[in-house]
């Protein structure tokens, strides 16, 4: 198990990107939450199988339909186990 944290940046914010974060975590079975930050930017904190966190990566770059993602920045950590679900947060 592994944890960690994706910054995407671009067209993320009133495009439904969250919400597709949120459905995409729930099919790969990860925990944690998506917000949306400062700068346009929405963040992602995300738990689980490393193959899963790999695949949440890779649909994050994308994004829904309306979504154009610029950047996207990846911190690991040590996994900590202290979500039960995933949740969109403000």
């Amino acid at each position: 198990m592994q944890m960690l944290e994706i910054t995407v940046q671009g067209r993320v914010q009133g495009v439904c990107f969250r919400y597709f974060v949120k459905q995409e975590a729930n099919k790969l079975n990860i925990k944690g939450y998506v917000r949306n930050v400062d700068d346009d930017k929405v963040e992602i904190v995300a738990e689980g199988e490393e193959s899963a966190l790999k695949e949440l990566i890779n649909l994050s770059k994308k994004g829904p339909p309306m979504a154009h993602v610029i950047k996207q920045n990846i911190n690991y950590f040590n996994y900590q186990g202290n979500f039960k679900d995933f949740r969109i947060t403000h």
